[in-house]
């Protein structure tokens, strides 16, 4: 019985990331927004209040679906180890060397004993048009492969532009109703979600020895 192996692209809904925003094979758009924490027990019953009625009226104001995110991971502590040890290499004075060394052990000795976890927050805010055919001539055409690849290109940068602005408004409404609670957001630019993508389905990457200048 013959088999296929299939690539592991092929099961990831992600067609590409363009101008920070990714763009599903379904046609529909995501853009993801980084948010800060707040320490909810060192507020005071009336901050906490506030806090908790700002959220609800966010969340109530809203008329799509939003998807929060809280990603855990085990605090990666190689690159500053590789920094100090840079640091200890370039050190002339014999005392400094040896506590830059000692804190490196210290160092080394604290994060194997203790799981140190890092928690991101992020919120993945979601557009997906809805395609309606506009024009007998055009649909006909299309299905039958008559348009130019011209044509074709141009269409789909103008829907990716109607389609962005849709998104962009959608952007705006989380950032303003965040903002109200005290929450601080910055969005993901094309580089920082292919590292967010590209950590979640290679969660291994982080056991692997990192190069040291």
């Amino acid at each position: 019985m013959a088999t296929t192996t299939n690539a592991t692209q092929e099961f990831v809904p992600i067609k590409e990331v363009r101008d920070g925003i990714v763009l599903l094979k379904d046609g529909g758009m995501r853009a993801i927004l980084l948010c800060s924490s707040l320490n909810f027990s060192l507020k005071a019953e009336d901050e906490r209040n506030a806090i908790l009625m700002q959220f609800q009226d966010f969340l109530n104001s809203l008329d799509f679906s939003i998807e929060i995110l809280v990603q855990s991971r085990k605090l990666d502590i190689r690159p500053y180890i590789a920094l100090l040890e840079n640091q200890l290499k370039a050190q002339t004075n014999n005392l400094m060397k040896i506590q830059v060394r000692e804190y490196i052990e210290f160092i080394k000795n604290f994060t194997e004993n203790t799981n140190i976890m890092t928690k991101n927050f992020f919120i993945v805010v979601p557009y997906s048009p809805a395609f309606i055919n506009t024009g007998a001539v055009g649909g006909i055409g299309s299905k039958l492969g008559l348009s130019t690849p011209k044509e074709k290109a141009g269409n789909a940068e103008a829907s990716f532009e109607e389609t962005r602005s849709q998104l962009e408004e959608r952007l705006s409404v989380v950032e303003q109703g965040l903002v109200r609670t005290g929450i601080r957001v910055a969005r993901l630019g094309t580089e920082e979600i292919i590292e967010l993508f590209y950590k979640a389905f290679n969660p291994g990457e982080t056991e692997k020895p990192i190069k040291t200048i």
